[in-house]
């Protein structure tokens, strides 16, 4: 949540240079590079997806700045253990010399063809442009281009790539694979259909497959079979498939199959979106069984977990994760029916998504988070500079959130952020984008209307920006009206704001009855703390600051059914 003053207010590389990159090719007399049209497909990234690229790790993600020309750019986020290395296979000719060219910018950013030559720029503050050529062997007919970081040395970009010569199969391949034929659902869950189809033919190969819910490409193997995540229960999606040669040539469509997915849980079995923030280390908390009785509130999400040194979760960086009043809280809740979402990151602290190294040790905090109270649920408050603003660690968090949804099966994923009155901001825009390019298979974008200058007009203008939300998730994922929907979480402010932003409990009623109308997945606000009466009192953190009863706000919360 973005309450700045009253929320937050606590809070073997250099040896290796001259040994480890791949040799240039030797000294030798090469036949003249042949001249063609780039033979690499998505050479700019241009597209918005990594298709038909691939990066270890899902460590790859398409931003909007830093870009060398056009609008996208590839960002590789290292890792102290994962180079971010992306990879495209081309059909090439034999015994033919190829001029290999990239834009990069970076700490030590690799280009080369796997296997054979390579070139590398040590820590170029603009992008730079690096040039290889290389050989193709007597009966060589496919070559793997890649580009890559170094480990420990910071997010990487690239961008307009270009690969310089003829394409395989003894000429330009211009030639597509048949269509994917046999398509059919292999079986579904409530949140994901299992697909598979017949093999396509080429005259030189087929090297990826391309699922489609309509005209938006969900994601891409190399078999005759995948599952498609991240889906909506109780909701029909048509799937079809193409192939795709290493020259880039797509065959036409695949019949298309029909698939409804199945209903929910639902009901008090499910993961119930109701959830108030309840902040143990500040604003008089208080005993969250008296608040559940009052109202009938059933779920919490609890702030914050911020690290406590070494990528070490924590309560607000100093309480315990266990054993302190953090967890007596969560006793008393889970002792009384209920459960609670935790609630990671926000406006200021020491952030587990800022400060871990890796989106794998990121995912191993979250993890120990996970175990030590049996999850449900997990919640990022992504802020800030240093998260919300820094696209290298906005994708660090999805891979992270990516990971643990993997590992434990049933564990939902939230993301929350600020918006503008319209809908996300570009900060928001691009963790939607990367969330789609990296298939994180996010449950809930979640934003926080609120602190947003929205004026006095809080019901039109959190309308507003959900509205806003709705549209970015249709154009990103290819859903329709209901589907986005009910990925879309509200996350307001009780009373007034910093920005002296006032939502009644009227115009709070509203809003929830707005959020049941159109199904949406969440709504929360910040926070139960100040859910008491104080009319006069300003924006402090154990009252609203408006004249209300005490817990009227949680009250109305605990009628959103979605």
């Amino acid at each position: 949540m973005r309450i700045r003053q009253l929320r937050r207010s606590r809070h073997r590389f250099l040896a290796l240079l001259g040994t480890a990159a791949l040799a240039l090719a030797g000294a030798v007399a090469l036949p003249g590079t042949a001249q063609a049209a780039n033979i690499l497909t998505n050479p700019g990234f241009e597209t918005g997806s990594i298709s038909p690229w691939s990066c270890s790790g899902n460590l790859g993600s398409i931003v909007s700045s830093p870009v060398h020309g056009g609008s996208k750019a590839l960002a590789g986020a290292v890792s102290s253990s994962d180079n971010a290395q992306c990879t495209q296979t081309v059909s090439v000719q034999p015994n033919t010399t190829y001029s290999l060219k990239g834009w990069v910018r970076g700490s030590y950013v690799y280009l080369g063809v796997d296997g054979g030559a390579s070139t590398w720029t040590s820590s170029p503050s603009a992008y730079s442009q690096l040039s290889v050529s290389f050989t193709t062997g007597a009966s060589q007919t496919s070559a793997k281009i890649y580009v890559h970081g170094w480990y420990a040395q910071g997010t990487y970009y690239a961008d307009d790539i270009s690969l310089d010569g003829p394409g395989g199969g003894g000429g330009s391949d211009t030639q597509a694979p048949t269509a994917p034929t046999g398509l059919t659902s292999t079986g579904k869950t409530s949140s994901s259909v299992s697909l598979s189809w017949a093999a396509s033919s080429d005259n030189v190969g087929v090297t990826a497959y391309d699922i489609y819910s309509g005209s938006n490409q969900l994601l891409s193997v190399s078999g005759t079979s995948a599952t498609v995540s991240g889906l909506s229960a109780s909701t029909a999606y048509t799937f079809t498939v193409k192939a795709r040669d290493a020259a880039g040539n797509t065959s036409g469509a695949s019949n298309s199959v029909s698939v409804t997915t199945n209903a929910g849980g639902g009901g008090g079995t499910g993961f119930k979106q109701a959830a108030p923030y309840l902040y143990e280390g500040w604003g008089d908390p208080p005993n969250p069984t008296t608040v559940m009785n009052a109202t009938g509130v059933k779920w919490f999400t609890m702030a914050f977990v911020l690290d406590s040194g070494g990528c070490t979760p924590s309560w607000d960086s100093s309480r315990p994760l266990t054993g302190g009043v953090d967890q007596t809280a969560i006793n008393q809740i889970r002792s009384a029916g209920g459960d609670i979402v935790p609630s990671f990151g926000g406006w200021q602290g020491s952030k587990l998504g800022a400060n871990c190294s890796s989106a794998s040790a990121l995912a191993g905090a979250l993890q120990k988070v996970i175990d030590a109270y049996g999850l449900k649920a997990i919640d990022m408050d992504i802020e800030n500079t240093d998260e919300f603003e820094n696209e290298a660690v906005q994708a660090k968090i999805l891979t992270a959130l990516k990971t643990v949804k993997a590992n434990n099966p049933g564990l939902r994923t939230i993301v929350t952020f600020g918006t503008s009155t319209t809908g996300p901001t570009y900060y928001g825009n691009r963790l939607i984008e990367q969330a789609q390019s990296l298939n994180a298979n996010i449950d809930v974008f979640t934003i926080m209307p609120f602190d947003f200058g929205g004026g006095s007009d809080m019901y039109g203008n959190t309308v507003n920006a959900a509205e806003g939300l709705k549209t970015k998730l249709k154009s990103t994922f290819g859903w329709d009206d209901a589907t986005a929907y009910s990925h879309i979480g509200i996350s307001g402010m009780n009373g007034l704001s910093d920005q002296q932003e006032n939502t009644t409990p009227a115009i709070w009623t509203s809003i929830r009855d707005w959020a049941n109308t159109h199904h949406i997945a969440r709504l929360a606000y910040w926070s139960v703390n100040r859910d008491r009466s104080c009319p006069g009192g300003g924006v402090v953190s154990n009252c609203s600051g408006i004249s209300q009863s005490t817990w009227q706000f949680t009250s109305i919360t605990a009628g959103f059914t979605g």
